[in-house]
């Protein structure tokens, strides 16, 4: 999300932005085809508008029928001590206007004892106060941030406040894992049936819908791990050779593994589409010391908030679907997390929003082998409102010879081949539209 000021996210909980209330997610399109909808994690589209209560931004109004999790995000100021993305830098603006006011302070109170300069002891004192207290915000700002942003909510409730991260993985899985359990139907009903839509366009059998076709559901689980701080616990601390992000994934690997038994025990795992990625690469400033807390990016340049280079940007994804998809298959086809909207309103039988541009495209097809490339010809990368990077495919090409036009009608096109050509266009800095066609044009096709 970008603010008015140019920051990329939202940087604290209380501010009064979020996700514009004329947004449709698709969580909003599953919820009014039956659905139960549940966001589980990290929110961070905005919480309120014109007070803390209104809850105007909340995942409630936004299609979601349960919430439990951060309304804001991972800060590295959450853990005392720990990395900093917006203490360290208050800090030391407030350090520097207390050392103005203490300078005041002294040039004051010098000049009332010397009698140098007229009037009374009021404004030193004022100046000494102004110090102190600059001081005092200065010192106790990394435990007011903690309390301020860093808190857990239960829909419209406050349930923690401040987290305490020893609990919050067990606490995770449980809300996640009851959500799973909540919707699964009674089998107290065991002639009920409903319809179940395959994507292959065939209807399930009515007794093979009976039991879980009766409750739907949507559950986005948004992970803290393993953003910063590092959050892993006593379980899983000094398990990787790759240290404490190492140590994260690898609790983050067996939750997963724990939702997925979860799914395996009330028999949902041939009907449920699962779907596991990042929405960006790793954070290679993200240093602790001599430890990496970040990640790694492998044999991609750059990271996380660098331009449009593909280590920020080239993340992988895991889709597991029993009896649908064929397990072991690996797409080369670059997609896009814009991918997943109309591909799971797609999959509920419903429609994408007609009065607006939806950039995704649905993925079953290239999932199911059914295409051979990926719908996207542009792949276009923005950083706040600047173009960073583009990526072109060009699938079709004109090719055969021309058929000569019979007098007074038009020639008929040349047959169209298939062709797979890539132009990818990258920056730190930003792209204008001029140099990406510019780029586009030199490839000579």
């Amino acid at each position: 999300m970008v603010s008015s000021d140019g920051y990329r996210v939202l940087q604290w909980a209380a501010v009064s932005g979020g996700l514009p209330t004329n947004e449709t997610t698709f969580a909003k399109i599953l919820k009014d085809h039956g659905y139960a909808t549940g966001l589980i994690g990290k929110w961070h589209l905005g919480l309120s508008c014109e007070h803390r209560d209104d809850h105007c931004h909340h995942p409630l109004r936004h299609g979601f029928d349960h919430f439990y999790g951060l309304p804001l995000s991972m800060m590295g100021d959450c853990v005392p001590g720990g990395l900093s993305e917006k203490r360290a830098g208050l800090q030391r603006r407030l350090e520097s206007y207390a050392l103005v006011a203490a300078l005041a302070a002294l040039t004051l109170a010098a000049g009332a004892a010397s009698r140098l300069l007229p009037g009374s002891w009021v404004p030193a004192v004022g100046a000494t106060l102004a110090a102190a207290l600059l001081s005092a915000a200065s010192y106790f700002l990394g435990t007011l941030i903690v309390h301020a942003d860093c808190f857990l909510m239960r829909n419209h409730e406050v349930t923690q406040q401040p987290m305490r991260f020893s609990r919050t993985t067990a606490l995770v899985l449980q809300e996640a894992s009851a959500f799973i359990r909540r919707s699964v139907p009674s089998r107290k009903h065991p002639t009920r049936s409903t319809r179940h839509i395959h994507p292959t366009g065939q209807n399930d059998p009515p007794e093979e819908s009976a039991r879980n076709r009766e409750g739907p559901f949507l559950l986005v689980l948004s992970f803290l791990h393993v953003h910063t701080p590092l959050i892993s616990t006593d379980k899983f601390l000094g398990r990787s050779r790759h240290g404490p992000y190492g140590d994260c994934v690898e609790e983050m690997d067996w939750m997963v593994g724990q939702i997925l038994d979860t799914l395996d025990t009330e028999g949902l795992t041939h009907d449920s589409l699962v779907y596991f990625t990042s929405d960006h690469g790793g954070s290679l400033e993200a240093q602790l010391g001599r430890e990496q807390h970040g990640g790694w990016n492998g044999i991609y340049k750059g990271g996380k908030g660098m331009g449009g280079w593909e280590g920020g940007i080239r993340v992988p994804g895991i889709v597991r679907w029993p009896g649908v998809l064929p397990a072991g298959r690996v797409i080369h086809e670059p997609t896009s997390l814009m991918d997943i909207f109309p591909t799971v309103v797609e999959l509920a039988g419903g429609q994408v929003p007609q009065d607006r541009v939806i950039d995704g495209r649905g993925l079953l097809p290239l999932l199911l082998g059914t295409v051979p490339h990926s719908d996207h010809e542009f792949l276009l990368h923005y950083c706040e409102t600047s173009l960073h990077a583009a990526r072109w495919h060009q699938r079709h090409r004109l090719s055969g010879p021309r058929t000569p036009a019979p007098p007074g009608k038009a020639a008929p096109p040349p047959e169209r081949a298939q062709v797979r050509r890539e132009v990818v266009v990258t920056s730190k800095n930003s792209l204008t539209p001029g140099t990406v066609a510019e780029a586009f044009s030199h490839v000579g096709f």
